[in-house]
């Protein structure tokens, strides 16, 4: 009788994430309010205390639902808060849970890199996928009411997702999650929201307080390259063009204009829309902000007062 073959250096690692998280990665099942019947999702534990991290769209308005685990074991939950502006949701369990996920640092990804999906797809409770970062920096076009976001440094994989894996877990190589998996762009595409210091700061909110609360200026922005000698000066070779400001918004009645080239916001650099709205938490509602934009060669401070974002 031979030995059995070892495996590979590529299967030993995906055994290894498969091992260490398909036991903490619960199959959700969640009433739908109105329409009857249950939509789908998956969860992944992330305290030694019951609560689990989700999409938003995943729960959509239900306040409860049940959560399965590979052991066999349900338990009902209880959703803490969801914030669709960055389809992230908080549930609790009433019941034991198995051991929680380590996060990890989207941050610190690299294209081409190994990730491994942990889900439950179409109802197939454990499955798991693996694949390849195949890009970063991508957007996610979010809507909560009549408020609109860009969730920004989405991850993007062609780690296999159907339907159900949303809410489950993007690993990486040493089991660390490093996203919470949430749309199928198309054949071969998948999306996952990071998880980085924005998320973690979203998660933070919606474990203490059950929303997020968000500061808003009210106006539109790209990146746009800073000129020459400004770039030089600062260090970076990028700003946010301004491309459009709401009427009676903080930012209009701060006197930016379209036009104007954001070099800084509260003392920060910025240069991608997520450096602006890293800035646009709870603690910046009401607080006079001081922004420096270039307009016209120039360098113009104007002082900004966010106010409190309203999503209905």
């Amino acid at each position: 009788m031979t030995d059995p073959q070892p495996l590979d250096a590529y299967s030993q690692i995906v055994a290894g994430v498969a091992a260490e998280l398909t036991g903490k990665v619960a199959s959700l099942r969640v009433p739908r309010a109105g329409r009857g019947g249950e939509s789908l999702g998956s969860a992944v534990v992330f305290t030694g205390d019951g609560f689990l991290l989700t999409n938003a769209h995943v729960v959509g308005n239900a306040s409860a639902g049940t959560a399965a685990f590979s052991d066999g074991s349900t338990s009902p939950f209880r959703v803490v808060g969801a914030d669709p502006l960055s389809d992230l949701a908080v549930l609790r369990t009433a019941g034991q849970t198995p051991p929680p996920a380590e996060l990890g640092e989207a941050d610190d990804l690299v294209v081409g890199q190994l990730v491994v999906a942990v889900g439950n797809p179409l109802g197939l409770a454990g499955s798991v996928t693996a694949g390849v970062v195949s890009a970063l920096g991508r957007s996610l076009p979010t809507r909560s009411g009549t408020a609109a976001r860009l969730v920004e440094d989405v991850i993007q994989t062609d780690a296999a997702l159907n339907p159900g894996n949303s809410g489950g877990a993007l690993a990486d190589s040493h089991a660390r999650v490093v996203g919470i998996n949430t749309a199928v762009a198309g054949l071969g595409v998948g999306l996952a929201v990071p998880v980085n210091a924005t998320t973690r700061r979203i998660i933070s909110a919606l474990m203490r307080h059950g929303r997020v609360r968000r500061a808003y200026l009210g106006l539109v922005s790209a990146p746009a390259p800073l000129p020459a000698v400004l770039a030089e000066r600062v260090g970076r070779p990028a700003g946010l063009r301004v491309v459009e400001v709401v009427s009676g918004g903080p930012a209009d009645r701060a006197g930016l204009r379209a036009g104007d080239l954001l070099v800084s916001a509260g003392r920060n650099p910025v240069s991608t829309a997520q450096d602006l709205q890293r800035l646009m938490f709870a603690d910046a509602i009401g607080r006079p902000m001081a922004i420096t934009v270039m307009r016209n060669g120039a360098l113009v401070d104007v002082i900004a007062e966010p106010s409190e974002l309203v999503a209905a």
